[in-house]
């Protein structure tokens, strides 16, 4: 797809703005057209992680309640539109990221197709994960706080919605890496400073599982918790390699200054020292 160029009036911005936005909701109109027809199949599919916690009819479907006529449709709907937007994320993702683009230095452009390509995996990466991983102990830990109480009737509406929920979470969540990954390398936040700080990154995970689980479920909450650790601490191993890289190269060239001498002292620290004697200024 064409890219801008980086000097344009502001009516030409706001109409490229324009051009992009329509085509997102082209696909995803044509996209959720698709998906409603095969709505019935794809809300079985979007339950089998917890059709173990749900009634099932006579061809062993799971069989949830409509309280409403209104509801079948609704429901319907928001599986074949929340499909569509996992499945047009690679669209919906380059023409926000190219809309941008212009704006970058040609240094930094290089970085363009590799962030497209690590926020449509991120992204997919992450509903993946809900769906194999978490749905299932989620769901499994609520249905349990009933015993005693009363009996579950599944609402196919609230049922849906929450799922729908976790899975848009989690696929958002799962962009961690790169929020990190360009802090770093664009020197936004030196890694030092995150290196150090990682008890105060936690609970900030802590806190931003907690607001991004749509249940009060604290094995939700742990499962992401962990999840995000391990995405925070594999981004900023990609920004250690990234940075060596970057000041080898600039040690070569002879472009390599004291005064960026801060990461390369955190990257020496991080590996134990192993790697001081060729951070350091010759």
């Amino acid at each position: 797809m064409p890219i801008g160029p980086a000097r344009m009036p502001l009516m030409e911005h706001l109409g490229e703005l324009r051009m992009r936005l329509v085509r997102i909701v082209v696909v995803l109109l044509v996209a959720v057209c698709v998906f409603y027809l095969a709505s019935g199949t794809m809300g079985q599919f979007l339950l089998l992680p917890i059709a173990d916690f749900l009634p099932k009819g006579e061809d062993g479907t799971v069989d949830l309640q409509f309280l409403n006529a209104f509801d079948p449709f609704t429901v319907k709907f928001k599986i074949a539109f929340w499909m569509s937007v996992v499945a047009t994320s690679p669209v919906i993702l380059w023409q926000f990221l190219a809309f941008f683009l212009p704006a970058l230095k040609p240094s930094e452009r290089k970085w363009f197709v590799p962030t497209f390509a690590a926020a449509v995996v991120l992204f997919i990466l992450g509903t993946v994960f809900c769906y194999l991983i978490i749905l299932h102990p989620a769901f499994q830990w609520l249905t349990d706080q009933v015993a005693g109480l009363g009996t579950v009737m599944p609402n196919a509406a609230s049922y849906v919605d929450v799922i729908i929920k976790f899975e848009i979470g989690f696929g958002i969540a799962f962009e961690l890496p790169i929020v990190i990954f360009y802090l770093v390398v664009f020197d936004i936040v030196p890694y030092r400073k995150l290196r150090s700080s990682w008890r105060y990154v936690y609970v900030g995970l802590m806190i931003f599982s907690a607001m991004v689980t749509p249940d009060a479920n604290p094995i939700t909450m742990i499962l992401m918790f962990a999840a995000l650790v391990a995405l925070y601490e594999i981004s900023l191993l990609v920004s250690r390699i990234v940075l060596a890289k970057r000041i080898q190269k600039q040690k070569e060239e002879g472009t390599y200054y004291e005064d960026e001498d801060e990461d390369a002292t955190a990257l020496a620290e991080a590996d134990g020292g192993k790697r001081g004697g060729a951070l350091k200024r010759s």
